[in-house]
């Protein structure tokens, strides 16, 4: 007799999802910002963090609003991922292609974090 009964209701689980929610979009955007502001990084692992909470959370979100969110930051992180990694070496040609590159992106990642922060605010699904 160990059944576990699961007492939480809907409503709780989405609130604890908007909670995990906006952890992981205030470490994404500190992130962002230090990635705008020259010599602001406050290095990757609020990023790592943020990233591992949305994947382990994500799962949970599955048919909700929420769900949209967590697949909005984990794209976000990837495609910005990959585009520093393919313009790392534009560094190499002179410092001025590799900062503009870099700041549009961090540019971007910005704007992608700070437009979802604003619709999760709203306590609406993104547009992928």
């Amino acid at each position: 007799m160990n059944d576990i009964i699961d007492v939480q209701t809907n409503d709780e689980k989405a609130e604890g999802l908007k909670a995990w929610g906006w952890v992981s979009y205030v470490l994404h955007l500190i992130v962002a910002v230090g990635a705008v502001i020259p010599g602001a990084q406050p290095g990757a692992a609020l990023l790592i963090i943020a990233l591992v909470i949305d994947l382990v959370k994500q799962g949970d979100s599955a048919g909700t609003w929420q769900a949209s969110h967590f697949a909005w930051r984990i794209r976000t992180v990837l495609w910005a991922g990959v585009l520093y990694i393919v313009t790392a070496p534009l560094w190499l040609l002179f410092f001025f292609p590799g900062w503009v590159a870099w700041g549009l992106i961090s540019i971007w990642f910005l704007y992608r974090i700070v437009r979802g922060m604003v619709t999760m605010n709203k306590s609406q699904a993104i547009d992928a």
